[in-house]
């Protein structure tokens, strides 16, 4: 670690420490930090280290790289510093939601990049110094596992009646004048507010894009004020040092758990109702059609972050909450694995297996916590049979040759993926990218 990313990172926990013991101070002087060659390099770094596709203007890392990193950081340095820096807009692209439907990725030039990391850098220690337990995304430290696990806990305290909202078009609805009034609460430093604008001006009149560094920030900002109205909830409603309510937020997927004893059967259109009044505050619509009460002491099921959640009997009889991978994720893990097979029918099974092993990999890492156990098994069976129908094909013979190779044969000679191990949440450290 270089002497200049240690002093940005005192630079950072100077910020929080200030921010979190003085939770009405308004900062200052923060563009200066923005515009130093140390912020501005560590925020490529980031965005490098991230990869992803250039923007609209083409330039790729090699080419910056090729041409002069320094001359490069240089540019932006003076542009912002004189104040002549103007974003470009952002190259689009469309991705499947599976649905039918597609979701729109905005994808920021590498130089635009650089720049809203510089600004995540100097601000993320302030506001995350207010962001407040129940939420998850996109924050330091904080996985999607550890929302699910904290689900997973207050159904097992009873709080079986969930309420699952789903926000529509969130990130594309995001009011600018709303969320820079947020920032302006804590930042009194009008060259950073003129930039944030620059940015958010530069992807439209409305939102925060996704696929922008600094949007995830913003998202979260942009609900803080929901997410405190649910810790006075959980306040209001506690009972010693048991609570009727509980929620987890992970970017625009929430969802809000009530005690299931009949005497809490009020709180239940009353945090909907709340809950309604906050988002309408920063204008932020409901989507009805996905917007759901599940009862898991009914047989009801509701999903959060790809897992569904219900309560099934277990081997001994006794009503359990499980949590298990959703049956579109699995559906859509399948679809992807068939289109390899189906594209490499001619190809080597080393080299097939070598573009499946890290598919297999990243989704049993992230669904590997929770009851995923009989996913597993059937997902490490079906892997199997399309190796082995692979194999006999190259042979143009029929069947699965299951006389002609071991399972173990397969696994150790052609290194297909095999850890299928299930981990308990509480002992599950994973990180997202």
């Amino acid at each position: 670690m270089t002497t200049s990313s240690i002093e940005l990172q005192d630079l950072r926990k100077k910020i929080y420490i200030k921010a979190k013991t003085e939770k009405t101070w308004k900062f200052w002087g923060l563009y200066v930090h923005i515009c130093k060659t140390e912020t501005l390099r560590a925020a490529y770094e980031m965005a490098r280290k991230n990869k992803g596709a250039p923007g609209i203007d083409g330039v790729t890392f090699a080419a910056i790289e090729e041409s002069g990193l320094e001359e490069f950081l240089e540019r932006i340095r003076e542009e912002l510093v004189q104040g002549t820096y103007l974003p470009m807009k952002s190259r689009e692209k469309e991705i499947d939601k599976g649905n039918g439907k597609t979701r729109t990725l905005k994808i920021p030039s590498i130089r635009d990049r650089v720049v809203q990391g510089a600004v995540k850098l100097i601000l993320e220690p302030i506001f995350e110094s207010d962001f407040l337990d129940g939420s998850y995304g996109y924050r330091p430290r904080r996985t999607a596992h550890q929302a699910v696990q904290r689900v997973s806990k207050a159904l097992i305290e009873g709080k079986t009646r969930v309420l699952d909202l789903d926000l529509k078009s969130y990130f594309d609805t995001i009011r600018h004048d709303i969320l820079l009034n947020k920032i302006a609460g804590r930042v009194e430093d009008k060259k950073v507010l003129r930039l944030i604008k620059l940015i958010l001006k530069a992807g439209g009149k409305r939102g925060a894009g996704q696929g922008g560094v600094i949007s995830p920030l913003l998202s979260n900002i942009y609900l803080t004020e929901v997410d405190a109205m649910l810790e006075k909830a959980k306040e209001v409603t506690r009972e010693g040092k048991y609570t009727c309510v509980e929620y987890a937020r992970f970017a625009d997927d929430l969802v809000v758990l009530i005690n299931k004893h009949y005497k809490w059967d009020w709180l239940v259109p009353a945090v909907e109702k709340r809950l309604r009044e906050e988002l309408s505050k920063v204008d932020v619509e409901i989507n009805q059609e996905k917007t759901k009460m599940a009862n898991l002491e009914e047989g009801e099921t509701f999903s959060f972050l790809g897992f569904d959640f219900c309560k099934r009997k277990n081997w001994k009889g006794k009503r359990v909450v499980t949590c298990t991978p959703r049956g579109k994720a699995k559906a859509n893990l399948k679809l992807k694995i068939r289109e390899i097979f189906k594209h490499s029918k001619s190809h080597p099974i080393k080299g097939v297996i070598e573009q499946i092993n890290p598919i297999l990999r990243g989704w049993t890492n992230y669904f590997r916590v929770g009851n995923s156990a009989k996913c597993f098994g059937e997902l490490r069976y079906w892997v199997e049979k399309k190796i082995r129908r692979h194999l006999m094909r190259s042979r143009q013979r029929k069947g699965f040759g299951w006389k002609r190779w071991s399972s173990e044969w397969i696994y150790r000679n052609l290194g297909l993926f095999n850890d299928y191990k299930v981990r308990y949440l509480q002992k599950a450290k994973v990180s997202l990218a």
